[in-house]
């Protein structure tokens, strides 16, 4: 099928307000007719929070098979099943860069990633900075948060969420190859460069100047300037991953 007249039938489609969800499936891929689990948390959304009852539809993908309409087949308290009818649109990973910030405060940190996820992040790399004000994740919670934005937001797969590093260990085996863009207060010049593979936001507070010293000399980064006002982490990273994905796509 013509990617137009998967678009065609994706509107039409999405017309509707089928509930969207993220199902979690190692099995073999999903065909027409086939009945799927959910866990216990979706049915509970299903049947409480948005009271649907068997017949109603939904919206279902995995990351792998692409997205499809299914029927509720089976619910109770904290058991629902569906079948999948039809597939909506073939599978097509987010094109994307890989994140890599200095965990914030909670809220912030959790923002970061619903934004960061509806923005298109493929993988979200936490890094320990000089000046990072927090040493702990959730990150199961903030997986969570990931798989929401991205039901939300309509894409066909979920972001990647590493575990914390300090930054050092993480740039000594960063690939030359890759390029990693880097906002630097009061030393990147010009807008973010196209083409890059990964985007690099500070702490609170900036790099301290041997991580300065240390990024400018990594054959790997680029750094580049977000303009004259000194932006909160979480706002910096946001105006940075719209704009270099503006100059991917430009690219």
């Amino acid at each position: 099928m013509l990617e137009s007249e998967w678009g065609k039938r994706y509107a039409r489609n999405m017309s509707r307000t089928d509930p969207r969800l993220f199902i979690v499936d190692a099995e073999s891929p999903w065909q027409e007719g086939e009945t799927v689990s959910l866990s216990a948390g979706q049915a509970h959304y299903l049947g409480k929070v948005m009271r649907l009852q068997p017949g109603d539809g939904v919206v279902l993908f995995n990351g792998r098979d692409g997205e499809w309409q299914a029927t509720v087949e089976g619910l109770k308290k904290n058991q629902a099943t569906v079948r999948v009818t039809s597939c909506l649109r073939p599978q097509q990973d987010t094109e994307g860069v890989e994140l890599l910030f200095a965990p914030l405060k909670r809220d912030a940190t959790e923002l970061l990633i619903r934004m960061g996820t509806e923005l298109g992040v493929t993988r979200f790399r936490p890094v320990l900075t000089a000046r990072t004000n927090t040493h702990r994740l959730n990150l199961e919670r903030l997986g969570l948060i990931a798989q929401e934005a991205a039901e939300q937001c309509e894409r066909l797969d979920v972001p990647t969420l590493m575990p914390l590093e300090p930054l050092a260990a993480v740039l000594a085996r960063w690939p030359v190859r890759r390029r990693l863009a880097v906002a630097l207060e009061r030393h990147g010049q010009g807008g973010p460069p196209a083409g890059c593979d990964a985007l690099l936001i500070g702490p609170e507070g900036g790099f301290a100047e041997e991580e300065v010293q240390r990024l400018s000399r990594h054959e790997a980064i680029q750094s580049f300037s977000l303009g004259p006002r000194i932006l909160r982490a979480d706002t910096a990273a946001c105006a940075a991953l719209a704009q270099i994905g503006a100059a991917n796509r430009q690219a």
